[in-house]
């Protein structure tokens, strides 16, 4: 169950997280609480699959190279190739689609070696060749949302 600091949290801190020396102790002072307190409550909503990083959204290629990657997977292996995929630190996330390319996942690299020999692992160890699909047009969706505070 989500507590009210769960739901501050995760509420107020989706954007405008403090680029601070002690962020989270700027957070705990904003709702009145510890960092002691905050520190455990994020370790809640992580070990809870609330949350899975806490980290600054990049515009894709302002910081090294990205890709958003296509793979045809058979739906018996979609979850354990996920795994792997997801094991990777590069991999920002990945998801399942509705077609024969099933699963898309986003991958963020140094550099165009890093990221072709990132992909080229990928495949050795799914057995499954990656499409990747080159950016075309830039552009960003606000992913936030607001819960309600007020319903327990």
């Amino acid at each position: 169950m989500l507590t009210t600091l769960h739901k501050q949290l995760l509420n107020d801190y989706q954007q405008n997280f403090p680029l601070s020396p002690r962020p989270y102790q700027d957070i705990a002072e904003a709702l009145g609480v510890t960092e002691a307190d905050v520190l455990s409550a994020l370790t809640e909503l992580n070990d809870n699959n609330f949350i899975s990083r806490i980290g600054p959204v990049i515009p894709p290629n302002h910081i090294g190279v990205s890709a958003l990657i296509a793979m045809a997977v058979p739906e018996q292996h979609l979850q354990t190739v996920a795994d792997k995929i997801s094991a990777h630190p590069e991999v920002n996330h990945n998801y399942e689609r509705e077609h024969r390319f099933n699963l898309w996942f986003v991958v963020i690299a140094a550099d165009a070696e890093h990221l072709d020999a990132l992909i080229d692992a990928i495949e050795q160890e799914t057995s499954y060749p990656a499409m990747l699909l080159p950016m075309l047009d830039d552009f960003f969706i606000d992913l936030g949302f607001k819960l309600d505070l007020n319903n327990d």
